[in-house]
């Protein structure tokens, strides 16, 4: 289990986010930059290494009725990923779109079991592909990106650095 000190840093390593500190020597992190009334990422981090992060809008499990998963026993890897989802579902879709201009794009996509899936525009539809099985048809890039990062995946030049 990671300390309060060290999701402290992992968390403030997000420049993104502003701290407020509240009551009782907890800790929130902000995402200002938004359009979404929700602001809060990470929610009462306390320093016996409790805390939330908001995940109302991702698919994980164990999430309260808030939509807050509780990270007290996430490793690094797995706080920095859910702080990343988490910005990313609360970033507004003119800050997060993408141009969709590209022609032959061909993403590979991995998470951490090292599944890859790959996204490819077919006919104006932005396909997801499990190796030559369809996993999802998307009307834009964004849609099949969020979809994507919503089941764990991240494009593989974030995995470069384990691959090789």
């Amino acid at each position: 289990m990671l300390t309060f000190d060290q999701k402290l840093a992992i968390i403030e390593s997000f420049p993104e986010l502003e701290r407020r500190d509240v009551s009782l020597n907890r800790v929130n992190f902000h995402y200002v930059r938004g359009d979404s009334d929700k602001k809060n990422v990470v929610y009462h981090l306390h320093p016996n290494g409790n805390g939330f992060v908001y995940a109302a809008k991702l698919k994980v499990p164990k999430k309260d009725p808030k939509g807050m998963v509780n990270i007290r026993d996430f490793s690094e890897e797995e706080l920095r990923s859910i702080i990343e989802s988490s910005i990313n579902s609360l970033q507004s879709n003119e800050v997060s779109e993408v141009v969709e201009t590209r022609q032959d794009i061909d993403e590979i996509w991995m998470d951490k079991e090292g599944h890859k899936l790959t996204i490819i525009i077919e006919d104006d539809m932005w396909n997801v592909y499990a190796g030559e099985l369809l996993d999802g048809t998307f009307l834009s890039y964004n849609e099949a990106k969020q979809y994507l990062l919503e089941e764990g995946f991240k494009p593989k030049r974030k995995f470069d650095k384990k691959m090789n």
